[in-house]
C-alpha cells in the first residue's frame, strides 16, 4: 500500500545489485534525518553513511528533495508495516493499552530521544515544504484509519454506542500519541506519554461502559 502523497523524483532499480544500493540509501537518509533532521542532512553525509557516490543518491533519487520524499514515504511504510499486527487488532480497551504502551516502552529505551519519525519530519517540513506535507498528511492519516477501524469494529460489536463518532475518538488518541511524544522528548521522560493516552483510552473506556449501561446496546 502506498501511504505518501508526496510525488517522488525517485526512480526505481533494474537489478537486484541496484536494489539493494537504492534500499541502502534510504535507509541511511532516513537514520540521519530522523537524527540530524533533512536541513542537518547533506547529500555528502548520505554517501558517507551509505558508502555510495553522489552520482548513485541523484541516479534514485533526482535530488535532495526527491530523497526527502523517498523518506517520507519509507517512514510511512516502515511504521505502519513494523506496528501492522497490533493495528489490525485495535478493536478493545485492552489492545488499544497494549500498542500505546509498546511504544512507551520504546520511549524509555532510548531515553525519550527523537520522538516520532513521521513527527520529526512533520514539524520541520509542513510549514516549508507543501509536497512533503501532503505525504506526511497521508500517512497520519493511514495512522488514524487503523485506529478507526479497530473503534468502527468496537462500535459494530455494541461495545460502543451507535453514534459514537468513532473518527474523533481516533483524531484524540492520534494527538494524544504525538503530543505525548513531543512533551516526553523534551523532559526526557515518557511519564507525558503515558497520562496523555491514558487519559483518551480511559475516556474511550468510560464511553464502553455507557454503552453497556444503556438498554438500547445491552446484549
Amino acid at each position: 500500500m502506498k501511504t505518501s502523497g508526496v510525488e517522488p523524483q525517485a526512480k526505481a532499480a533494474s537489478t537486484e545489485g541496484g536494489r539493494r544500493t537504492r534500499d541502502r540509501i534510504l535507509q541511511a537518509a532516513a537514520e540521519l534525518m530522523f537524527k540530524q533532521g533533512v536541513a542537518g542532512t547533506s547529500i555528502p553525509d548520505v554517501q558517507r553513511s551509505a558508502r555510495v557516490s553522489a552520482s548513485q543518491i541523484y541516479h534514485y533519487f533526482g535530488d535532495k528533495k526527491g530523497l526527502t520524499a523517498a523518506v517520507i514515504e519509507y517512514q510511512n511504510t516502515v511504521k505502519l508495516e513494523q506496528q501492522r499486527p497490533l493495528l489490525d487488532h485495535l478493536d478493545s480497551i485492552d489492545a488499544l493499552r497494549e500498542w500505546c504502551e509498546r511504544a512507551a516502552v520504546r520511549l524509555d529505551a532510548v531515553h525519550c530521544a527523537g520522538g516520532c519519525e513521521i513527527g520529526s519530519l512533520a514539524s520541520e517540513l509542513s510549514d516549508i515544504d507543501p509536497s512533503a506535507r501532503l505525504g506526511l498528511a497521508t500517512g497520519f492519516a493511514a495512522w488514524q484509519a487503523a485506529i478507526e477501524s479497530g473503534l468502527t469494529r468496537m462500535r459494530e460489536r455494541g461495545d460502543l454506542g451507535a453514534d459514537e463518532d468513532v473518527s474523533a475518538l481516533a483524531v484524540a488518541l492520534l494527538a494524544a500519541i504525538q503530543g505525548g511524544m513531543l512533551l516526553s522528548q523534551v523532559n526526557q521522560d515518557a511519564t507525558p506519554y503515558r497520562r496523555a493516552v491514558n487519559v483518551v483510552i480511559d475516556h474511550i473506556a468510560d464511553r464502553v461502559a455507557a454503552a453497556q449501561a444503556s438498554p438500547s446496546t445491552s446484549r
